[in-house]
């Protein structure tokens, strides 16, 4: 039977101490080991298919290595499970395990949950949501390092840190690339009025409209909602009975939900994208965005980003990574322009 390899196996292949595989190993490297050193102890690492022994490690720096994760809807829900996969990547990466629980949008079962996962011992608490949106912390959050992750702190003085996507940036250039392509009369369908993001997206409209030298029609902004039917009677309204000059060139979506029913409705007036209309999507859902008629252009929200970014804060909070002056409590994550075939230059009329 072949014989498992052990630290010292990785520390004489890697040319390094035994010390510096298990500062490497155990996500301690950095500014302690050299990165062509850490390189070559991973390379190792895999050629030996060693990995540390997490019982034993959890003895020796009393912790479980296992990070309680717990969401509004995520696990339940075919929308943000990026996120967690995410989150999951890293985590593994650095020899921790994720627990996951899910409220099924019950807010009373948070403080139960998060008391379930501190039970098990868990190193860390990350709080997942499907959307933006505020959220209020239960104190047993408190008790051990945490973070919020496509959510945000609620309270006047934020206790925890978060990791959101940059929505007005997204907004902006969105609009800007509808903009660069000649089009100077955009249509926004900005999704639901009590959606956090929904305002974000359309400050980003407006502000690149300010910057190209337009002036942003307030009577083109429309708060539509967030389902295929919403946008296809925004679509009708805006489109149907209109004379090609007084229609919109382009119209943006706060979400590929939106943009397919802009595209039914499109279809239905004898429209063609993107010659008579561009349509401009936003989320980049998987199975929808890139397999509509014509291929969707939209921004990609960057959900598993946002999953590693957040898990990354946690455990270098956890393991002492954090520098001490730190005092962000937040990080935005820039959404991606993911150009496709339903955007095109303007018409000319």
């Amino acid at each position: 039977m072949n014989r498992k390899a052990t630290a010292l196996d990785v520390a004489k292949r890697a040319g390094v101490s035994r010390s510096a595989v298990s500062l490497v190993l155990n996500g301690r490297g950095d500014g302690n080991v050299a990165k062509e050193s850490q390189d070559r102890i991973r390379l190792a690492a895999q050629e030996l298919n060693y990995s540390p022994n997490a019982i034993a490690l959890s003895l020796r720096n009393q912790r479980s290595r296992i990070i309680g994760i717990l969401s509004d809807e995520v696990v339940v829900s075919p929308f943000d499970g990026n996120i967690i996969g995410g989150a999951d990547d890293v985590a593994r990466s650095r020899g921790f395990v994720t627990v996951v629980m899910d409220t099924e949008r019950d807010t009373a079962r948070d403080a139960s949950a998060i008391e379930t996962l501190l039970d098990r011992q868990v190193d860390g608490l990350m709080y997942v949501t499907v959307g933006l949106k505020p959220f209020e912390v239960p104190q047993g959050m408190l008790r051990v390092p945490s973070i919020l992750a496509n959510c945000y702190d609620e309270h006047p003085e934020p206790q925890l840190h978060h990791v959101i996507p940059d929505e007005v940036k997204g907004g902006r250039e969105a609009t800007e690339h509808l903009l660069q392509l000649g089009h100077e009369d955009i249509a926004l369908l900005a999704g639901a009025a009590e959606s956090p993001a929904a305002p974000l997206r359309v400050q980003g409209y407006r502000e690149a409209h300010v910057a190209a030298g337009f002036e942003a029609r307030e009577d083109r902004i429309f708060m539509a909602g967030w389902d295929i039917d919403a946008g296809f009677h925004g679509a009708m309204k805006l489109l149907d009975d209109v004379s090609p000059a007084n229609r919109p060139t382009a119209i943006m979506c706060a979400n590929d939900r939106l943009a397919i029913g802009v595209a039914l409705a499109a279809g239905r007036l004898g429209l063609s994208i993107p010659a008579d209309l561009s349509v401009m999507g936003y989320d980049d859902e998987t199975r929808i965005a890139d397999t509509m008629v014509p291929a969707l252009t939209t921004m990609a929200l960057p959900l598993r980003e946002i999953g590693r970014a957040a898990m990354t804060t946690l455990l270098d909070s956890i393991e002492g990574n954090t520098a001490e002056a730190e005092t962000t409590v937040e990080t935005m994550v820039p959404c991606r322009l993911v150009v496709r075939e339903s955007t095109g230059p303007a018409p000319t009329r």
